[in-house]
């Protein structure tokens, strides 16, 4: 790794950015949810990587100043538009280890064991982050790949301010030893806590870092890290082996693809069940004979109504497609199919759904997402997650890094289903190697043949809906990219049935009108945290911003 002077580090580290607004660049541009990923994204495309290499480096990055959801140690989907126009994607999804069964969460009376499937070690998935994004770099990378680790490896050797985002989870993890035992060493530094503005420095990360930058995932899957990886899960219980790792791959697959009016539509396929979902919603919203104003209360009981529809078909279909026969997929994607759903819609009263159909799993919220583009047209759409924020909450000291809790995505209890969210269906019980169904929606939107939109967010389920929504306010409402991210959002997701709002961007008027017509209403603070990438064909500028819900987000663009 090159030496850098502290002077040049201090000048990076106070880089700065504005949120909430349009960014604009015509060479390069990335979002995402740290300011000091996206600048070590620009930073790539300047010394002359492409799209790839800098959502690899952003990616890296995002590992070491936004440890809430950008990891090593997780996994996610990577959607890429070459600039020769082709699209392709990855999935690097979690898989459940060689040892799983699909009852290991449950207790000898066949009940689920409260949170043995989110708080435990069994709960962790092999890691698929690394082995993502070094297959990615082989096939569409334009530069070295050691020179893509550079800026995560230096901020996690010489540190970064700790923002007040990471501060405040800091404080109360410390406030919780008991609760968090394996964070301790995570967020203390010679015993005390790295409190705000503090630097914090993470050197056995660093370590691990220059040990994947030198050999690439092989390093992590077969070397001293996959070793300590086994050694320390061990101790806590888990069950992922030496062969585990060795065996993991990640798959370059297909995208789905799907028209709506002058554009093309790409997402990931199963086991994301997002590329399904919001193909499923575009496809009816192109059939409404009549386009409702954006904002008014039709428009929020057609979205309703249509992600209604969506959201049962998910539940009762959809797992991974490596494991499960998904014979209903082609239907699912059909216009015809499409029309038929939209058909069924009562315009005017809420629709209800029947508690004895299926129901669905709990799902974390804390994914993250980060959008590039370069000046040839090359994009990248890239979603990571560890789950629930920080994981599964435990990590060995001598790697540095967090794991996921991603086995709480498959169906823990098979056949049973409750009111309470539980879902049970054959599609997405666990299975050994199998990945587990995830609603992360990267999208890449195209127009003649150009990325129009790159765009993505977390959230749990609720992705599914702001990605929808977003793609509608771009392509049907013609907003900027800021303003589509700002626009209030809803999120209905069959079951529990009511929809969900977004605290302080409704009108009173609109929420007594929606509850007249028979929807019951939940408020959230936020629903998705979305980085986006617009193209004006027009004016040849790219136009980006990140959500304002996100504390430490921020674009970089030239």
């Amino acid at each position: 790794m090159k030496s850098i002077s502290i002077i040049v580090l201090t000048t990076f580290l106070n880089f700065s950015f504005a949120y909430s607004q349009n960014h604009y660049g015509k060479n390069g541009m990335v979002a995402s949810a740290s300011t000091y990923a996206s600048q070590a994204g620009l930073e790539i495309l300047k010394d002359g990587g492409n799209a790839v290499d800098a959502s690899i480096a952003t990616a890296f990055t995002l590992a070491v100043t936004w440890p809430f959801a950008g990891n090593i140690g997780g996994g996610g989907f990577m959607i890429i538009h070459t600039g020769e126009g082709e699209v392709t994607t990855y999935d690097f999804r979690e898989k459940a280890p060689l040892a799983s069964t699909k009852d290991m969460f449950l207790d000898e009376n066949g009940e689920l064991k409260s949170g043995s499937n989110h708080n435990t070690a069994l709960a962790i998935g092999v890691p698929g982050t690394v082995a993502g994004l070094y297959d990615a770099h082989q096939n569409y990378g334009k530069i070295e790949w050691e020179k893509l680790l550079d800026r995560a490896i230096q901020l996690a050797e010489f540190g970064f301010p700790l923002p007040q985002s990471l501060a405040k989870d800091f404080f109360y993890f410390a406030e919780h030893p008991d609760e968090f035992p394996e964070m301790q060493s995570f967020i203390k530094r010679d015993g005390k806590l790295v409190g705000f503005g503090e630097y914090w420095k993470q050197p056995a990360l660093a370590k691990t870092l220059k040990k994947i930058q030198k050999e690439g995932k092989k390093a992590f899957y077969e070397g001293e890290i996959a070793q300590e990886l086994v050694n320390y899960l061990q101790t806590q219980n888990g069950i992922i082996t030496m062969e585990d790792l060795a065996q993991y791959e990640s798959i370059e697959r297909k995208p789905i693809h799907s028209t709506f009016k002058d554009y093309d539509l790409y997402g990931m396929p199963l086991p994301s069940s997002g590329g399904v979902a919001v193909t499923q919603m575009m496809n009816m919203w192109d059939h409404l004979d009549e386009i409702p104003k954006m904002g008014s209360v039709q428009y929020y009981h057609t979205l309703a109504e249509i992600m209604r529809k969506a959201f049962k078909d998910r539940a009762q279909y959809l797992g991974d497609m490596d494991y499960a026969e998904i014979p209903e997929l082609d239907k699912l994607l059909s216009k015809a199919y499409a029309k038929k759903l939209l058909n069924d819609i009562d315009f005017e009263d809420a629709g209800k759904s029947d508690s004895t159909d299926v129901q669905l799993f709990s799902e974390g919220h804390e994914t993250t997402h980060l959008s590039v583009m370069d000046g040839s047209g090359m994009a990248v759409s890239m979603t990571t997650t560890l789950e629930q924020g920080y994981g599964v909450k435990m990590q060995s000291p001598k790697l540095g890094f967090l794991f996921n809790n991603e086995m709480g995505d498959f169906n823990a209890v098979p056949g049973k289903t409750t009111n309470s969210g539980q879902i049970g269906t054959p599609a997405n019980t666990i299975e050994p190697g199998k990945r587990m169904l995830s609603s992360m929606s990267p999208f890449i939107v195209t127009k003649n043949n150009y990325p129009f939109l790159v765009i993505g967010s977390p959230g749990g389920r609720t992705i599914i809906n702001t990605v929808f929504q977003t793609v509608l306010a771009t392509t049907v409402y013609d907003y900027p990219m800021a303003q589509a991210i700002e626009a209030p959002k809803i999120h209905h997701q069959w079951l529990p049935d009511h929809i969900v709002y977004e605290e302080y961007k409704m009108a009173p008027e609109t929420l007594k009108s929606l509850e007249e017509m028979g929807h019951e209403l939940q408020m959230r603070s936020f629903l998705g945290r979305l980085m986006g990438i617009k193209y004006n064909a027009e004016t040849g500028f790219m136009e980006g911003a990140s959500d304002s819900g996100s504390p430490d987000g921020g674009v970089a663009s030239y």
